[in-house]
């Protein structure tokens, strides 16, 4: 058998093969420009017509979210089981680099920066607000279940886990994985486009290709300003809230400088020197918080919700997951189910590129448990110290949240913070650490796109790297400053409108990614290197 089994991922083309190198810049002949262009027509028409942009994309968003609501489902479905058979299956032995390859980071750094890259910013806020949101019948509550009662509270801490659960890492995992496979197993650039070379060839380095990654780029970026724009707008409204001043339009602006001028640093300095050093910094910071969180505030509480949420989540797992049949709580699921699954998959080409580039020297089955298993486990224990306090207080008419309940989602965090001890110091950290996520986010985005737009490379130019992280502040700062909030959610919905074909990607993707992982096990095995 080991003379008949071959290696047929073999191509000509090399990362950077179809490159220009000009002006200090290595980039693609095509997805670079094309990018470029497709950028600046849409941040232009969105500044001069913002309403009829926001208006049209919205169209698009809401028209994706209402007819394919059952296929960002099953698919995320699809995506969470097929994440956790692969840590069962004699694939999950395979090592990413070969049998030989050892790990570029530690453990806790590796960790650290996939966690930071895929969505710390997003707690910070959301772990206060969509619990309160959902137990209040802010916009809907999840299955229809009558708000402001014992059982409302625990679905609502259930609904909200299934959101920042499983299944968005399982998205992660599915594009991580594939990349990493691909490119350090197989020798290919480490670029979207290679996940599909079993399937595509060497068409991939064609004009299919080039679709793939120029939507890939397009996605990232539309997301990274989306995030950095609001998220400028949050940390403004904490700012203000905690140290009394005008969290204006100016403040807005110079928090998206503050982020880019030290993005753009951390990115100067490369992972080693840049982005690790901030993840482990942040982990650190959320790690102390959260410990604060739960033993100086309402600890029993903590721990009980520790145990209802996990019920919950588990529970109502399978019912949060059929698209069919919610009628009773249609405006909750496309609002919020829906909308998550359709942002966490256009954010998927910058977190699975991001994380296939830290793991070199990981096994599948260490790969799929480190970003699919132990951030669902931590996020629990973050959901119940604050999203369990924050109800906690409102069950209890206790502050803000108990007697004016959900008022404003970026301040949600402050309010519920400001009931237990110390509460200015850890307003302070909860905003560094925003801000830190930020610039986390940003870093982690430059390398991404940079690494897309030099035709897979993984050493394009420092100014290649600067230019990114300048572009993603200045479309963030510019829309912002011009265009207000119109601008930003026509950016939004754009971003969103991306989701409902990448889904399709993502699905031949698992195929490409299944097929890889046979055949590289057959290869091994007719080596003698593996049983």
């Amino acid at each position: 058998m080991g003379d008949v089994i071959s290696d047929d991922y073999q191509t000509d083309y090399v990362a950077g093969q179809d490159n220009i190198e000009k002006f200090g810049f290595d980039i693609h002949n095509i997805v670079f420009p094309l990018t470029a262009i497709l950028i600046v027509a849409f941040v232009v028409g969105t500044l001069i017509f913002p309403a009829g942009a926001k208006e049209l994309l919205d169209s698009a968003k809401n028209g994706a979210i209402a007819v394919f609501d059952w296929g960002f489902l099953l698919s995320a479905n699809l995506f969470v089981v097929f994440c956790l058979a692969l840590i069962f299956m004699p694939v999950g032995k395979i090592r990413i680099g070969g049998l030989d390859a050892k790990p570029e980071f530690s453990l806790l750094s590796w960790f650290a920066m996939l966690f930071a890259a895929g969505m710390g910013t997003g707690l910070m806020f959301w772990s206060v607000a969509e619990p309160v949101a959902y137990y209040t019948d802010w916009y809907g509550t999840p299955l229809g279940v009558e708000p402001n009662t014992a059982e409302g509270a625990r679905l609502a801490m259930g609904a909200t886990m299934y959101h920042w659960g499983l299944h968005p890492w399982a998205i992660y995992a599915i594009v991580g994985l594939s990349l990493s496979f691909f490119a350090f197993n197989k020798g290919l650039p480490l670029t979207i486009r290679s996940a599909f070379f079993p399937i595509l060839g060497d068409k991939v380095w064609g004009w299919p290709g080039n679709v793939i990654d120029t939507v890939s780029v397009l996605a990232t970026i539309f997301g990274l300003a989306t995030s950095l724009g609001f998220g400028a707008q949050q940390a403004a409204s904490g700012i203000s809230y905690l140290f009394d001043i005008e969290g204006g339009l100016n403040i807005q602006v110079g928090v998206i400088a503050g982020v880019t001028a030290v993005a753009t640093l951390s990115v100067i300095r490369g992972i080693h020197g840049g982005v690790r050093i901030l993840s482990n910094a942040n982990m650190i910071m959320a790690g102390l918080l959260l410990l604060f969180v739960i033993f100086a505030g309402p600890t029993l509480a903590v721990f009980q919700w520790l145990w209802d949420t996990s019920v919950s989540y588990a529970s109502n797992m399978f019912s949060l997951s059929n698209p069919f049949g919610r009628e009773e709580d249609t405006t909750w699921f496309h609002g919020w189910t829906v909308f998550y699954w359709a942002w966490w998959i256009s954010w998927s080409p910058f977190v699975g590129m991001f994380i296939a580039r830290v793991s070199h020297g990981r096994t599948v089955r260490e790969f799929v448990t480190a970003v699919l298993i132990i951030p669902t486990i931590i996020t629990l224990f973050w959901m119940s110290a604050f999203g369990g306090g924050a109800l906690n207080q409102v069950q209890n008419e206790i502050g803000v949240l108990g007697s004016e309940g959900l008022t404003e989602v970026s301040l949600a965090m402050f309010q519920m913070l400001e009931n237990i001890s110390l509460s200015g110091i850890t307003s302070f950290i909860g905003i560094t650490l925003v801000l830190t996520f930020f610039v986390t986010s940003s870093d982690s985005g430059s390398l991404v796109i940079d690494s897309i737009t030099s035709g897979g490379k993984t050493d394009a130019p420092k100014a290649q790297r600067i230019f990114w992280a300048v572009t993603e502040g200045t479309i963030a700062g510019v829309l912002l400053f011009v265009g207000g909030e119109q601008a930003l959610n026509a950016l939004q919905a754009g971003a969103l409108s991306v989701g409902l074909p990448f889904t399709l990607v993502l699905l031949v993707m698992t195929y490409s990614l299944f097929k890889g992982l046979h055949h590289e096990r057959r290869l091994l095995i007719a080596e003698g290197k593996m049983v």
